[in-house]
């Protein structure tokens, strides 16, 4: 594994984890360098993000493509040209085909406590509004290795939140937004130290050598 790891940032919106990636690598936290970035819309503000950290950023729509497979493969090839180790997808809202080479090398996070709240149609306060109508005490979020179904592929790790009685949805994000931007750093620290064994659907994390 390259040291600092390469990695590859998916994106479809604001980009908030890409900032709290960088953030954490400029300041020392995460030894890690963040080589490109893939959006899946044109106008997403973590393009500009992108550029102003001098990071090549490519945009890639859905609706420019015929095929969902046609879709991924430009995606990924935009990876493999940064040579990136590890796909991490930070807000990115479209489903992709993960191919053989990327297996296992492509990480999620999602503002839940998967398997709840999460699928199609959950994202952003959509999940948060779904938590408190369901009355949980806590929530949190996950990162997870990604497959070829949302929100779906063994757990890494999660971060739980309480769940407060005045809550609303925004409230409830702020928390959980706060936890992943020490979660997600975290699970590419384990990955990039080759801590993370998958054995079926567990995820096991070896202790570092002394």
């Amino acid at each position: 594994m390259n040291k600092p790891i390469r990695v590859a940032v998916l994106l479809s919106g604001g980009g908030t984890t890409l900032q709290n990636l960088l953030d954490r690598i400029a300041d020392g936290r995460l030894d890690a360098r963040v080589v490109a970035v893939v959006s899946s819309t044109a106008t997403a503000f973590g393009i500009e993000r992108a550029r102003r950290a001098r990071i090549p950023a490519t945009i890639v729509e859905r609706k420019s493509f015929t095929s969902r497979e046609e879709f991924s493969r430009r995606i990924f090839e935009a990876c493999r040209e940064a040579s990136a180790d590890l796909v991490c997808m930070a807000g990115f809202l479209q489903l992709v085909q993960i191919p053989p080479d990327f297996s296992n090398r492509v990480l999620n996070i999602h503002p839940s406590l998967i398997p709840a709240f999460c699928g199609k149609g959950f994202h952003g306060l959509f999940v948060h509004r779904a938590a408190l109508e369901a009355g949980v005490k806590v929530s949190g979020c996950t990162v997870h290795f990604a497959d070829n179904e949302y929100d779906h592929g063994p757990i890494v790790l999660q971060k739980v939140v309480a769940v407060e009685d005045d809550d609303t949805a925004e409230t409830l994000a702020d928390r959980v937004f706060t936890a992943e931007c020490g979660a997600y750093p975290e699970a590419i620290r384990l990955f990039a130290d080759g801590l993370l064994r998958i054995e079926g659907r567990r995820v096991r994390i070896a202790l570092p050598h002394s």
